[in-house]
């Protein structure tokens, strides 16, 4: 069953483009709640979700410090007893989710999830009103947490189980500027509310428990955008480069003492009978050599779980992990020892290959594919890791597809034109030094998975100066082994240093400098300077040792309560009122910034985008930063209804995530806005997509276009 699936989803992808669905608003889950009597005074209530494919719930029994718990809350019960806990049933999985880096208890779409309650009816007049609480979760984004409200009535005796319907779809309401209505509460530095003293130009509009968020210029302006920047043609782009990442590993592979050999081998087996059959068979064996990698990249997928691939990149036990696999991945390439499969694996796929025809030209594919991967099983697992955040298949798709390529075309190439394998150099000692500097590559991408780790658990043993450290002594162990001063096991004597192996050890020296340069200090930010060739490889400039944590400007913090500090030491506002207030007040355009603590395409955004000082400058300069976490669950001072769609706001997530759906009806993050400081859009919002350049592009057009406006 499962060798049939990937073949269907290999034909697949020659026909498919995987669509992000951005610009609408997800609804997941639908709920329904039930009553119904089990003897006496006793009675059941049962609250059921109807769960989408793709997509997951979490228990109440889940881990807290992970997602959010799905909860029943209780406004109105005073007419029955609430008698033992809840149990649960449905499609229930257990374990470590690779993403949260906690045990996590959750619930998939094969089965509705059912929670149920007994109670006792003390006063079958009065009805039982409340919510769940709950957050829904795919492959790729989690949604911020939503509410799904419900009435229910006891029954009377004999009558049916009495069912509501609540399908819990996010607010409908939209939002508008309006005049700040006083709240004698605590001042909400949330921004649903300020106190009368502070003079904002922006704010929601209260009247009593109702909120009306609309903002008139932001919705109008949000379909029709002052200029025509932004888009998503970045994610294109990066899939073009997933396919070259893997070209280039696949290159690489090919130059290993595993693989060069066996061109001249295999080719000259093609050519001993008719150049024409030869030629065919060539094309043939590269054409298995690419359906088998790319059939291994996504069995790999599909045995380890695209859900688990796709969270790779920030879970701190997979990092490890991979830390301690990688490292042994680079003692086997510097030849301390050898990592293969079982010779049997090897022997029998040689057998069949014996029989000739087309079964013996594929087995004689998978027989490279076996006796090769002590030096392409590195290569493979680092491309399909780095890619697999892609898509669930797609990504390893064509980083597989790239690599294979790579491998096959000399093979093909070569069986068709067997005079140029005359031009090929001898295989000899130079292909264990491709071994080595790969070791070298391993060891320093190594600590790239333990700096995530690190950083995820928190842990503070692998800053910004402890990594740049360490790459700065593998690459000048690099170049001292180029330059014959360090040999390893397999190393041949070396006699002569060969131009091309004082090219690498000259390129090896000047990364060297080029890292130590990372070293210096940006005196306006008071951080390291952050090198942009390290953008997603090393910490945060600011992640660090010995510098001290800088502090945001105690004039502006008096005023504006929320303004802080967010990743990469950018200063930001934390709620949208103060932030567009202090806009108006400079004269800067805005970039609103829909994230959340648990949205993973949010952190790659910081971490791999927002680190270069190109775009850390604009960001801290020409514009003001406002970030709103849909997923906050501090509370708010008092639980407001939207005025248009009638749901609770209880915290500071459901009012960003209910301000994010009325404005720009979108619910999936992150979402970056570029606004006027009058609150109108000026550029069309940009999801998630990579490449930091595309992302320059993105905030010069939007300025350029904002200072047109002025």
């Amino acid at each position: 069953m499962k060798m049939r699936f990937a073949i269907l989803a290999l034909i697949s992808f020659l026909f498919y483009i995987k669509s992000e669905g951005q610009g609408k608003i997800l609804n997941p889950v639908k709920w329904r709640f039930e009553i119904e009597k089990v003897s006496g005074n006793d009675y059941k209530l049962k609250y059921i979700a109807k769960v989408d494919k793709g997509w997951t719930v979490y228990s109440q029994y889940t881990a807290d410090d992970g997602p959010v718990p799905t909860s029943i809350n209780y406004d109105e019960i005073s007419g029955i007893e609430l008698i033992g806990k809840t149990t649960e049933s449905g499609s229930k999985k257990e374990g470590m989710d690779p993403f949260f880096g906690v045990n996590v208890i959750k619930f998939t779409a094969d089965k509705p999830f059912v929670i149920e309650q007994k109670i006792k009816v003390i006063n079958a007049s009065k009805p039982i009103v409340g919510y769940v609480n709950f957050m829904a979760c795919d492959n790729e984004k989690c949604l911020p947490p939503t509410d799904a409200e419900f009435t229910l009535r006891i029954p009377p005796d004999g009558a049916a189980p009495i069912t509501t319907e609540n399908i819990a779809e996010p607010v409908k309401s939209v939002v508008q500027d309006g005049k700040v209505i006083p709240d004698p509460s605590t001042p909400d530095t949330s921004g649903v509310a300020q106190a009368a003293t502070t003079d904002f130009k922006y704010g929601a509009v209260i009247n009593g428990n109702k909120i009306d968020q609309r903002v008139e210029a932001l919705l109008n302006t949000y379909k029709n955008p002052i200029s025509a920047c932004g888009g998503t043609e970045e994610k294109k782009e990066g899939l073009f480069w997933t396919f070259i990442f893997g070209f280039i590993g696949g290159l690489l592979a090919l130059l290993t003492p595993c693989v060069f050999p066996m061109l001249p081998i295999t080719v000259s087996f093609f050519t001993k009978d008719t150049h024409r059959k030869g030629w065919v068979n060539g094309l043939l064996y590269g054409v298995s050599i690419i359906v088998i990698y790319v059939l291994i990249g996504l069995l790999i997928t599909i045995f380890v779980g695209p859900e688990a691939l796709n969270r790779l990149s920030t879970n701190w036990i997979a990092n490890t992990l991979f830390f301690v696999i990688f490292i042994a991945f680079a003692f086997s390439f510097f030849g301390f020892y050898e990592i293969t499969l079982p010779s049997s694996w090897s022997t029998g796929s040689d057998r069949l290959a014996d029989k000739g025809g087309l079964i013996g030209i594929f087995f004689m594919a998978f027989t490279l594919a076996l006796v090769s991967f002590s030096c392409t099983g590195p290569i493979i697992g680092t491309a399909i890791v780095q890619a697999a955040t892609k898509g669930e298949y797609l990504g390893p798709f064509l980083v597989m597809l790239g690599f294979s390529t790579a491998l096959a075309l000399p093979f093909g190439l070569f069986a068709a034109f067997p005079a140029w394998l005359n031009t090929l150099p001898k295989s000899g000692s130079w292909m264990n030094s491709v071994k080595v500097v790969l070791g070298f590559l391993e060891l320093a991408l190594a600590f790239k998975f333990l700096s995530v780790a690190d950083m995820t658990n928190g842990w503070g043993i692998l800053k910004y100066e402890l990594f740049m450290g360490l790459w700065v002594l593998i690459f000048a162990g690099m170049a001292l082994y180029l330059f014959g001063f360090i040999k390893f096991p397999h190393d041949s004597p070396l006699k002569k240093l060969s131009v091309t192996r004082i090219g690498f050890g000259a390129l090896s020296v000047a990364l060297v400098v080029y890292l130590i340069s990372g070293f210096r200090i940006n005196e306006k930010t008071g951080d390291y300077r952050a090198l942009s060739l390290m953008s997603g490889l090393a910490p945060p400039a600011h992640y660090n040792f010995f510098l001290d944590v800088q502090e945001v400007d105690p004039i502006i913090k008096a005023k504006y309560p929320s303004f802080s500090k967010c990743a990469n030491n950018i200063n930001c506002f934390k709620d949208y009122f103060e932030g567009m207030t202090y806009a108006k007040e400079t004269g800067k355009p805005v970039m609103l910034d829909f994230t959340g603590y648990g949205c993973v395409n949010c952190r790659k955004t910081e971490e791999h985008i927002w680190v270069d000082d190109r775009i850390r400058n604009i960001l801290n300069d020409s514009l003001v930063l406002i970030s709103l976490y849909v997923d906050d669950d501090k509370k708010l001072s008092s639980v407001y209804i939207s005025e248009h769609g009638g749901k609770k706001l209880r915290n500071v997530g459901n009012k960003w995530a209910d301000f994010q759906i009325v404005n720009f009806e979108q619910n999936s993050q992150p979402l970056y806005v570029m606004a006027s400081n009058d609150q109108k859009v000026i550029t069309s919002p940009r999801p998630f997509a990579e490449g930091v350049e595309s992302y320059l592009d993105f905030l010069k057009c939007s300025l350029q276009n904002s200072k047109n406006q002025n």
